[in-house]
């Protein structure tokens, strides 16, 4: 059980809110939850969300975190950068999936989580707080307790988790720059994202150029906001889609030229997660975390190398 009393600069504000700043460990989601379930007593009595207080209330908080997956764990590889007490950080190959979802209910990244740390059952989305496309590789943070999970939650909120990531792109670009687009649900075809002027959320994508090739670009991308598939859309807007990104792409006529058939044939987006930074919640510090190009994409790089010495 926790108690507490709210602070008197809580005064006029409603019950969720001043809990949030009265246990800042969970979120105000978690709180709203605690409060309807009848598990919060204020000055003994059971109180609703929105109820507004004056401050000086005396508060009882009992609650047990309950499981929040009924998934399986699964044994399997998971490639560690790094690991404490409060968060794991990996490097996801292709093809593993994050999370699990329709027609994917085990083989996951998540059921592999439960099977390394068995009590992080008990967070939310066992511990994942961002994800990853399939087929893109790279970098995640996964919480291990409810404490961390709110704390990385709230940082990329504010923006202050910085994600760098390595793309591959169509097209030859002249400089970098920042693409400002809000990003939505494609109103035909719901497994696509699209950019949406009038009804996307907020998106933002700023990119610049690390190597140009012949008909091709490596950029440099970081991401200010992590909507969904959002540097697949935004670079697919500007008319340069990445690399393998048949979703978001397209398919080329490589003919007989051997790096165009490699290029081609690459069986997903060469997009790659290669930087994280953050803020560690207990030492509070920024930490920052790196994973080189995986093998499948630096053959495509050094492809594209040769092929531009011998030119």
């Amino acid at each position: 059980m926790l108690t507490g009393v709210i602070p008197d600069e809580c005064e006029g504000i409603r019950l969720d809110n001043a809990l949030v700043k009265l246990f800042p460990d969970y979120s105000r989601a978690r709180l709203q939850k605690w409060i309807k379930n009848g598990d919060v007593s204020v000055n003994g009595k059971h109180l609703r969300p929105k109820d507004v207080v004056d401050g000086g209330e005396d508060i009882q908080l009992e609650a047990q975190l309950e499981d929040e997956v009924s998934l399986e764990p699964e044994e399997m590889d998971l490639d560690i950068v790094f690991e404490d007490d409060e968060l794991i950080v990996i490097n996801k190959p292709a093809g593993l999936i994050v999370h699990p979802g329709a027609g994917n209910p085990s083989g996951t990244m998540a059921n592999a989580l439960l099977h390394h740390i068995p009590e992080i059952r008990s967070v939310p989305r066992v511990g994942i707080v961002h994800r990853l496309d399939k087929d893109t590789t790279g970098l995640l943070v996964v919480a291990k307790d409810l404490k961390t999970h709110t704390h990385l939650i709230e940082q990329l909120q504010e923006r202050t988790v910085s994600r760098k990531y390595i793309a591959l792109v169509y097209g030859e670009m002249i400089a970098g720059g920042t693409v400002d687009e809000p990003i939505g649900r494609h109103s035909v075809d719901r497994k696509r994202m699209t950019v949406k002027p009038s009804m996307g959320r907020p998106a933002i994508t700023h990119y610049r150029i690390r190597k140009k090739y012949n008909g091709f670009t490596l950029l440099d991308v970081k991401l200010e906001t992590g909507r969904t598939h959002q540097i697949r859309v935004h670079m697919s807007h500007i008319k340069y889609p990445i690399i393998g990104d048949l979703v978001y792409g397209r398919k080329m006529n490589a003919g007989k030229n051997s790096v165009l058939q490699l290029l081609t044939n690459f069986p997903r987006q060469a997009l790659h997660a290669a930087e994280l930074s953050f803020i560690h919640p207990k030492k509070q510090s920024e930490v920052t975390f790196s994973a080189p190009l995986p093998a499948d994409f630096q053959e495509l790089v050094d492809t594209l190398e040769s092929n531009l010495n011998e030119s």
